[in-house]
């Protein structure tokens, strides 16, 4: 006989990590803020599907937190809602200030630094310097190969 365990399931690995936890949260954040929105606006959840195409169904998982949306559709609520994509994310009236991030001098700045982002910019000096020695022609084949690479 099989025994029957009681009380709640044991958390799986994806469920205690950290990172994870706090990245639902934050996406069951914006979704009950999408309800918030909606119902300061007078909104019904068939206003806001006439508005945006998404199926009524589905805008209610997402603003009961069991689907998290993507940018794209974020962007179909707030020009639903009529109000700027920042206010899915920050409740204040006014934008957030920005951040005011130091940018270095060059490359070569970069590339003394340690870790992951000097060894990256030293990469990047050894193919500069590189193609700095490819001909003109063969220069415009491989940089058009790789935007057809990057397009992919």
């Amino acid at each position: 006989m099989v025994a029957k365990s009681r009380g709640r399931r044991a958390k799986t690995a994806r469920e205690e990590d950290p990172v994870t936890r706090k990245r639902g949260e934050a996406g069951k954040a914006v979704c009950a803020r999408l309800r918030v929105l909606r119902v300061q606006k007078n909104f019904s959840q068939g206003d806001v599907e006439g508005k945006t195409g998404l199926l009524r169904c589905y805008i209610s998982r997402v603003e009961n937190g069991h689907t998290i949306p993507s940018v794209e559709t974020l962007e179909k609520f707030a020009g639903a809602l009529g109000v700027p994509l920042y206010q899915l994310f920050y409740e204040g009236d006014k934008p957030p200030a920005a951040l005011h991030l130091e940018i270095p001098a060059s490359l070569e700045a970069l590339a003394a630094a340690e870790g992951k982002t000097g060894l990256d910019a030293r990469f990047l000096l050894k193919i500069k310097k590189l193609v700095g020695k490819i001909p003109a022609a063969d220069r415009d084949v491989l940089l058009t190969l790789a935007q057809k690479l990057a397009y992919r």
